[in-house]
């Protein structure tokens, strides 16, 4: 038994689907969030029949007719995959909203089981839903649920329910069957009667109390968290809090002791080998996969901790405002205010908010999306912020923020220029998003939330990264002949080799050595690399505890050990942070652009923004504090040059493009 789970955005769907199953999609206060559909099992908990019944969490849809390629999927699964029976999921605090889908999908000769969700909440407003009423006047059933309580939540009367009108038919409460779907005006005539039907049983069912001569708590607090002025510096203030909590006072202290348990390891693993097992197994084993993977998993408890905060501003109904804040600044740069949904999105995983650039219908704007949602820093690059914020500039929160408002401005100008080189004219957008009220952020929701991006960021240590560190420790081990490099002789290895035509390309960069070159070219895998191979080039275990850089014996410092002053390391923060995303990323680019010479010239546009932005990074930086410009002045300003010059030809041929269609329409 098949049942598929449909309604609006911002329903409570994927949060009942994860109640019902057992599952952790991702759940989120705006449209977008469910960009394809999921199945899994119905607990068994609330399955007292024998049938195996899946359930198909949909995308949000506001209509049967799609506007949408998330509101396609939804049609296309209800109109040709057959399901069993329908739960719509209609949120209680919003019921004229939810009815109009409702009544499209009755019409489908389906069995239609009405969840009204966030019930809880009308209560706490002293509104009040007749649902024996209500489930008349629709000719199915309504069950009143909390999807967000573990108990007293309507599900299992749901499920039950839905058993129960299995084979059943369904009559439409609205006939819409004369309606000629190629006239745009019995279309719009349809609706209107629609609208009309749907505000008549919502008046005959629902007792609201309303107070719209006074100013809520909520819409007070909206005029200052929302203000078009205020907004940017209260987010830029709560982004800065996050990150001190985080990266300075409660994530290391749990690294302190993860790292500790790791070294134990570590050491308890070399001295099981013993004296007689080859020093070249030993190094592959001990310092490169356990002494590698070890580096980036110590920083777990700081990403976790990030993690949990993000969720928390997400579930208490902030970043929806963030959402608001931004659309002004990106509509006047020709993007879509959808825009900014993936960039959200993007900060937890690149993949996905690439993914959910889908939602924009026009389709420059989502190519222009696709290819700069990457640049918003996500969870891989995290342990990247977290290593240079505390080993050369003592833990500072500004480090994190500073690199997200960065990442905004890059995408702000990155924009611009994508406009004026294709030669569109800034489409006319609207962008409308229901605000959720602002609530008390679940703790329990966070925590899930943590743990699942915690357990993706272990899975992919435990293999990608394994893997790419022992490849890094066997390519510094060995040099081309294969035979065992001699130390100090680690210049002649093959990873030396590799990495040295890049590290040349770097000088003006400020990090023009091999090391450094090697670490930045296995980012290009995954950004968690990065780390991995600098632990594993530079011999060292513990990037949390510095003193335990002692060990290396070159100095006690991460400053020291790399060779770089701050200047050069934040340089190599933005550098990393800026060019293009991992593969991975780069493949759902691919998918969501269609279009090849758009993926290359996203790619190329990445990396040279990258460039620049550590180049002028470096050398301002170095001009500051000494007075002088750094290494490499001269050849990285005719780089840095010849990139600002293709763009401008680029957008010279756009503008001439503009230009004649302007020539054609007069």
């Amino acid at each position: 038994m098949k049942i598929a789970l449909t309604g609006n955005p911002n329903s409570g769907k994927t949060t009942l689907f994860n109640a019902i199953t057992g599952k952790i999609e991702k759940v989120g206060n705006w449209a977008g969030v469910t960009i394809e559909k999921k199945e899994g099992p119905i607990k068994s908990s609330l399955n007292s029949t024998a049938r195996d019944i899946v359930a198909v969490d949909l995308p949000g849809a506001y209509s049967m007719s799609p506007f949408t390629s998330e509101e396609n999927i939804t049609r296309d699964f209800v109109k040709n995959e057959n399901p069993d029976v329908i739960v719509n999921i209609v949120d209680a605090t919003n019921l004229s909203r939810s009815l109009f889908f409702t009544t499209q999908l009755l019409e489908l000769d389906i069995p239609v089981v009405v969840a009204l969700n966030k019930s809880d909440l009308n209560v706490k407003k002293e509104n009040r839903i007749n649902v024996q009423k209500l489930s008349k006047a629709l000719g199915c059933p309504v069950i009143e649920t909390v999807s967000t309580k573990s108990s007293n939540n309507g599900l299992n009367e749901l499920i039950s329910k839905t058993v129960e009108v299995l084979g059943k038919g369904q009559s439409a409460p609205f006939d819409a069957k004369d309606v000629n779907h190629s006239d745009e005006k019995s279309v719009r005539a349809s609706d209107e009667s629609r609208y009309s039907f749907v505000n008549k049983i919502v008046t005959d069912v629902e007792n609201r109390k309303t107070k719209s001569s006074s100013q809520t708590t909520q819409d007070a607090a909206d005029r200052i968290l929302a203000h078009k002025w205020l907004g940017l510096p209260i987010f830029a203030v709560i982004m800065w809090a996050v990150f001190s909590i985080s990266q300075t006072h409660v994530g290391p202290l749990v690294a302190d002791t993860l790292v500790g348990w790791i070294e134990g390891f570590q050491g308890a693993v070399g001295e099981a080998l013993g004296d007689s097992v080859s020093p070249v197994l030993y190094a592959i084993l001990v310092d490169g996969i356990i002494g590698g993977v070890g580096a980036v998993v110590g920083f777990l408890p700081l990403i976790m901790v990030l993690f949990f905060l993000l969720a928390l501003l997400e579930d208490c109904g902030y970043m929806a405002r963030v959402a608001v804040i931004m659309d002004r600044f990106f509509k006047k740069v020709g993007l879509s205010g959808k825009s900014i949904i993936p960039m959200i999105i993007g900060t937890g995983c690149a993949i996905p908010g690439v993914m959910a650039t889908r939602t924009i219908k026009n389709e420059r704007q989502r190519r222009t999306t696709a290819m700069l949602t990457p640049f918003m820093p996500c969870g891989a690059k995290l342990p990247v912020i977290a290593l240079f914020a505390g080993a050369f500039f003592n833990e500072a929160a500004w480090v994190g923020t500073s690199m997200y408002f960065l990442g905004i401005f890059i995408i702000i100008l990155g924009a611009l220029i994508v406009v004026r080189i294709t030669g569109e004219k800034h489409a006319r957008e609207f962008f409308i998003m229901e605000l959720p009220e602002y609530r008390m952020p679940s703790i329990k929701r966070a925590t899930i939330s943590m743990l699942s991006r915690g357990k993706a960021f272990i899975i992919k240590a435990g293999t990608i990264i394994l893997l790419c560190n022992a490849a890094v420790q066997i390519m510094q081990t060995f040099n081309w002949q294969f035979q065992v490099v001699a130390e100090g002789a680690e210049n002649t290895s093959i990873l030396a080799s590799i990495s040295s035509p890049f590290a040349f390309l770097l000088i003006p960069l400020g990090f023009g050595v091999w090391q450094l070159a090697a670490a930045a070219i296995t980012g290009f895998i995954a950004k968690e690399n990065v780390v991995g191979t600098l632990a594993v080039v530079y011999g060292i275990t513990n990037f949390i505890d510095t003193e335990a850089l002692e060990m290396t014996g070159s100095a006690t410092d991460v400053a020291g050990v790399m060779g770089l002053t701050s200047v050069a390391a934040l340089s190599y923060l933005v550098f990393n942070l800026f060019t293009p995303p991992c593969f991975a990323a780069i493949g759902a680019m691919n998918s969501e652009m269609e279009n090849k010479k758009w993926l290359w010239g996203g790619i190329g546009f990445q990396f040279g923004m990258g460039y620049v932005a550590a180049f002028l990074t470096y050398q301002i930086g170095t001009l500051i504090t000494t007075g002088t410009f750094g290494t490499g002045f001269v050849p990285g300003l005719v780089a840095v040059a010849l990139m600002i010059g293709a763009v401008v030809v680029l957008v010279r041929k756009g503008d001439q493009k503009a230009a004649n269609k302007l020539k054609a329409t007069a």
